[in-house]
């Protein structure tokens, strides 16, 4: 409930100015950010949580039982997210527990909401559109309690489906890993897909507007054409895979973030690069969002820090992201142990004892420890009440077999270590670095 007080608190704060900000607060990587009209940023994570920003101030909200990777707030103050738990959940700041708006068979890729009706189209690793009604409208609703969705799902793509997109006109489009764009077309209940483009590489991000369409595919193509399939423009850089991408209308910007830390601003109005700027030194741009006025571009990537630039002034900065996360060092700077649990443990785990927002428990004081008993953690139904006590014998057991496998409904993403001597060494650097002496 802490939560939802906090956000009602700042739904009454001002925006950010534009600046170089940095907004600190996740426990793993960025993987989506959204800016609502008055300048609320919300942020999803590794660490299983959406950030709600204004001022730099984060309200936690923490429902999802794996990373979130996608957030959307063109309902704002309502929030929608969705994640690696395959569930879409809408939270609202007059209630304390979210609503889950659909579920998909795989994770969850990408969010987009309609302009002109109470439409919301998620994308999933199961193929699959989820086109979403709500059946009560979502603002002013009587029925504020609990709205009530219709969710047609919409076969088609033959593989991962990777971002969905409404045209302000009301058109639903979407793209895929197997190489397509489509658009859908028909009436509610029967629609069927029409392929505009078949890129041959896998397509990962999608802007639509009423004239164009940009896509960003993992060959590093960067296209944009008519809602027709004609060419307009292609700004294909040597550079891949396109990760993400962001368009302000009003000020005719369209941001694309790749996997060599780039982001790359295009005028739309000219169709020609107007900036090109490195935000990470290494690692990925995985999010892109602009402020409302279109002055500040805000990223993230493998880091925990969400950072913000003035878009005039990009050239001025050196890279923000540093992507310097532990598990990328130099693998021959570390012994075997500690390079086993930064591999495999350092995204998801502390080993400290104070304050984390990681997407697992602290490993502080885990050996003796019996599982699911860390103070705070909201833990798996598996994991709750377990019998299991963590020792060298149960680490072992949990790394040979597997999360998977040991225990089996867990959200501990799989892990194997198959060499006995590497799973000796993470145990003894474990028993080591988390004892505190």
């Amino acid at each position: 409930m802490r939560w939802l007080y906090s956000l009602l608190a700042l739904m009454a704060a001002p925006a950010a100015a534009q600046e170089f900000t940095t907004l600190k607060g996740h426990g793993g990587p960025i993987m989506g950010l959204s800016v609502s009209a008055d300048g609320r940023v919300a942020s999803a994570s590794f660490d299983n949580a959406v950030g709600v920003w204004a001022d730099g101030v984060p309200v936690w909200l923490e429902g999802h039982d794996a990373a979130v990777v996608a957030v959307d707030q063109s309902l704002a103050p309502l929030v929608i997210s969705g994640g690696d738990d395959f569930r879409v959940l809408l939270w609202r700041p007059d209630q304390a527990d979210p609503i889950e708006v659909t579920r998909h068979q795989g994770k969850v890729a990408d969010i987009a909401v309609s302009t002109v009706g109470p439409h919301i189209a998620t994308a999933g690793w199961d193929g699959f559109v989820n086109l979403t009604t709500a059946v009560t409208v979502l603002r002013g609703a009587e029925d504020r309690d609990r709205p009530d969705f219709i969710t047609e799902v919409l076969k088609g793509h033959q593989s991962n489906v990777t971002a969905v997109a409404f045209a302000p006109s009301g058109g639903l489009f979407s793209a895929s890993s197997d190489g397509t764009l489509r658009v859908w077309e028909g009436e509610a209940g029967n629609l069927t897909s029409r392929v505009i483009v078949d890129h041959g590489f896998g397509i990962n991000e999608l802007i639509v507007t009423d004239s164009w369409i940009a896509y960003g595919a993992l060959d590093g193509g960067t296209r944009v054409i008519t809602p027709e399939g004609d060419e307009v423009s292609d700004f294909t850089l040597d550079r891949r895979p396109i990760l993400s991408m962001a368009y302000h209308a009003q000020t005719a910007q369209l941001a694309v973030g790749d996997g060599d830390g780039y982001i790359m601003m295009v005028d739309t109005s000219e169709w020609r690069i107007s900036r090109d700027f490195r935000a990470a030194r290494q690692g990925p741009v995985w999010a892109l969002a602009f402020s409302p006025d279109g002055k500040t571009i805000y990223a993230g990537g493998l880091d925990d820090v969400i950072y913000a630039w003035p878009v005039a002034l990009l050239k001025e900065f050196e890279p923000g992201i540093s992507g310097e996360r532990s598990f990328l060092r130099d693998a021959g700077t570390m012994p075997n142990g500690e390079r086993q649990f930064m591999r495999k443990c350092s995204i998801c785990h502390a080993l400290d004892g104070g304050p984390s927002r990681k997407a697992g428990p602290t490993l502080f004081g885990v050996f003796g420890r019996q599982a699911g008993t860390v103070p705070g953690y909201y833990y798996s139904e598996i994991l709750d009440g377990s019998d299991i006590v963590w020792d060298a014998q149960t680490i072992d057991a949990l790394f040979d077999e597997g999360p998977d496998h040991y225990i089996p409904g867990s959200k501990m993403p799989m892990q194997v270590i198959a060499d006995e001597n590497d799973r000796a060494d993470l145990i003894a650097f474990l028993q080591n670095a988390t004892s505190g002496d």
